[in-house]
């Protein structure tokens, strides 16, 4: 009995493991149709904005401000930035606001593979896909899927559709003010606005617009070139 289900147990690992190579092989190619996100606004009662523009066409600096905001070493690391886990955990400690340090290929694992929350059991599956987009993607293709499939508010999923919803313009225009607003927009789409932003929002989106510049000429958007 112990030995059958070992063997079961087994199969569904390999099975796992196949599937989901092939799954991220196949958005090394193709846009991603939906995620479990959009699914959840959709029964929600929501409609999905969403318009998949290739990473030439959005202008470079909402790439710089995703990295400015969220991910400074994202051409560094690997999928995993150990520094930023480490001092997110340090200043979770301290007490006050809790704060991550998951980097962007993290949250594209999460975004396209998975759904939101889910403790660890879901983390693991997110290091997974992590190893698996860096590995089959690499960092241009990882920077143009975030950019597409991440929600910039109810209902509104990626930089062209942020760009028209809040500055109606295409994405291919933004200016570092309008990217900066977008990026701050993203660690809470559903409560945050860059129309007109106040408090936090406002303070940090012209934080992360001044920070554009040195993505630029730090070379901190290398691997997108």
């Amino acid at each position: 009995m112990l030995a059958r289900s070992l063997r079961f147990v087994l199969k569904l690992v390999l099975w796992f493991v196949l599937a989901s190579l092939l799954l991220v092989l196949a958005y090394r190619f193709v846009p991603p149709p939906i995620t479990f996100t959009m699914l959840g606004d959709l029964l929600g009662g929501h409609s999905v904005t969403k318009d998949w523009t290739p990473l030439d066409d959005i202008d470079p600096d909402m790439a710089r401000a995703a990295i400015a905001g969220e991910d400074s070493r994202f051409c560094e690391h690997h999928g995993f930035d150990y520094r930023a886990i480490a001092g997110a955990a340090l200043r979770n400690a301290k007490g006050g606001r809790i704060r991550g340090g998951s980097t962007i290929s993290q949250q594209t694992a999460k975004n396209v593979f998975l759904f939101q929350g889910g403790g660890y059991v879901r983390k693991a599956f997110e290091a997974w896909f992590t190893v698996l987009i860096e590995g089959l993607w690499g960092k241009r293709r990882i920077m143009e899927v975030y950019l597409n499939v991440a929600e910039m508010g109810i209902g509104t999923y990626g930089a062209e559709a942020g760009a028209i919803r809040y500055f109606n313009h295409s994405a291919k225009t933004l200016s570092p003010s309008e990217a900066g607003r977008i990026a701050a927009v993203l660690p809470l789409p559903k409560k945050r606005e860059a129309v007109a932003p106040r408090g936090f929002v406002r303070r940090h989106g012209n934080a992360i617009a001044s920070r554009i510049g040195v993505v630029r000429r730090e070379g901190l958007d290398a691997c997108l070139k």
